[in-house]
């Protein structure tokens, strides 16, 4: 076992023993997880299922149909972009279409140097200065391209 499992298994323990009583405790752990680890590795899907009784495909399943839990690591900048309705009314599919550009990744992944992950999100709450989008833990409203290449000129990186 690597140290870099080991301390995977370390962080995913503690978390179980602290949450797995709590009624409904699956998704609480998951957060916790990815909180801590900045992703829910597959490694933390066995110790997780065991803990609470459930399969290892039901806890993959949860993992992968939430968008908000990465199964990878996450670049150094997280960047969201808002796709509800309001910023779609507002220019949002264009702007992302110019985000997958200047960042040079897909939505639902990181690009090639590790720099940025590209993630869409359903609502930042924003929708009266849409569209809306989220830097690293920044919100910014009224993004237009050149407002979006001035934010991730320096970029401060997602906790």
């Amino acid at each position: 076992m690597r140290n870099a499992s080991k301390d995977v298994a370390v962080v995913v323990r503690d978390i179980v023993t602290r949450l797995a009583g709590e009624p409904g405790a699956l998704l609480p752990i998951l957060h916790a997880v990815q909180d801590a680890l900045g992703h829910v590795p597959a490694a933390a899907v066995p110790e997780i299922a065991h803990a609470l009784n459930l399969t290892r495909a039901e806890v993959h399943g949860v993992v992968t149909y939430y968008h908000h839990f990465r199964s990878q690591p996450p670049g150094r900048c997280v960047v969201q972009v808002c796709r509800a309705e309001a910023c779609q009314a507002m220019g949002a599919e264009a702007l992302l279409a110019h985000v997958q550009q200047r960042l040079g990744c897909a939505v639902h992944a990181t690009s090639a140097d590790g720099a940025w992950s590209l993630e869409p999100v359903y609502c930042l709450g924003l929708c009266a200065s849409s569209p809306a989008v989220m830097v690293g833990d920044a919100l910014h409203a009224r993004v237009t391209p050149q407002r979006f290449d001035a934010l991730v000129a320096h970029p401060v990186p997602t906790a």
